[in-house]
């Protein structure tokens, strides 16, 4: 089975072949390394019964979007799969054909992992390698009052999509928007073409995995500081927005929700022209949705009339 569908993927010469019991990589001089590690569970991260290529997909690109987030170009992955007793050849062929597409599409090779049967349904674990010039890492701690709060992209898709998923809200409204936002749930998209630009503008940045709000929070939380977010400024899809308008409920499921895998930054708001201007030769969006305010509680998030909201909870809960 490694040797039919994973050993294709290893084309880099320090992965060799898969035929070893490591890798060798050799970052480029003047560059450090950055590492990163996310794992997807069958029936927490996605669904059994999703296509096998967008499940690889999925495990591959929540993990590169962390490298964006810390302005990282990617270099290599390592692959941990666990495989249910059931597992078939159509199944992994599907599978290894996914992770081949986004090889291609994100200049990254497989270095090697492991392959193990799973007595509890399908885990993936990849260790994504990426490198930075030398010292530009640019972590969660950071922000200072005054930074603006930046968004990339439309906010809340995926967490309206995994909805749409369950049933638990009527996507009637949404009209042909709905598949944008299944989606969006089912293919993260890593902001890669953000990372010259993080590096360069922000003082904090993250991935937005759990939920808009709780992710700011990890920010100002290692930063000492706090947040205020404008409700109206969090830009949305137009499928987001028709929902909002049916379903009093959306709004707090998108600024909560995970798995946006939009970059969250913050930075000098004389820096935000510059870094806006690189987004857009990028292809990215991006607007500004707050500002880091004094203090040492949670974000806040606040109406037309300055009004804080309450929304329940800040963030999807692993546990």
């Amino acid at each position: 089975m490694i040797a039919r569908y994973l050993r294709p993927l290893a084309d880099d010469p320090g992965a060799f072949g898969l035929t070893d019991d490591a890798a060798l990589l050799r970052p480029e001089p003047g560059f450090d390394l950055v590492l990163t590690k996310d794992m997807v569970a069958a029936g927490v991260h996605f669904f059994p019964d999703d296509p096998p290529e967008s499940i690889a997909r999925k495990a591959l690109r929540v993990n590169l979007s962390d490298l964006a987030a810390k302005g990282a170009t990617p270099i290599g992955y390592l692959l941990g799969l666990a495989l249910p007793a059931d597992w078939t050849e159509d199944w992994m062929a599907g599978f290894s054909a996914g992770l081949a597409e986004d090889q291609r599409r994100y200049g990254i090779p497989l270095l090697g992992g492991d392959t193990v049967k799973s007595p509890d349904g399908l885990m993936l674990s990849v260790t994504a390698l990426g490198q930075v010039p030398a010292g530009s890492i640019v972590r969660r701690a950071g922000a200072a009052l005054g930074d603006v709060i930046v968004v990339s992209g439309t906010i809340g898709d995926a967490a309206l999509g995994l909805r749409l998923r369950l049933g638990t809200i009527d996507g009637s409204a949404a009209g042909e928007g709905a598949s944008h936002l299944l989606d969006r749930y089912l293919h993260p998209q890593p902001r890669l073409g953000l990372a010259e630009a993080v590096r360069s503008f922000a003082s904090a940045s993250l991935d937005i995995s759990d939920g808009l709000i709780g992710d700011l929070g990890h920010i100002t939380r290692t930063s000492g500081v706090s947040a205020v977010v404008e409700a109206a400024r969090v830009p949305l899809s137009d499928a987001a927005r028709a929902l909002i308008a049916a379903d009093p409920t959306a709004f707090a499921s998108i600024v909560t929700g995970g798995d946006d895998y939009e970059i969250l930054t913050t930075m000098p708001e004389a820096r935000f022209a510059a870094y806006r201007a690189a987004a857009d030769r990028a292809g990215i969006r991006v607007a500004v949705i707050g500002r880091i305010v004094e203090g040492q509680g949670p974000p806040v998030v606040t109406d037309a009339q300055g009004n804080a909201i309450s929304l329940g909870r800040s963030s999807h809960d692993h546990f």
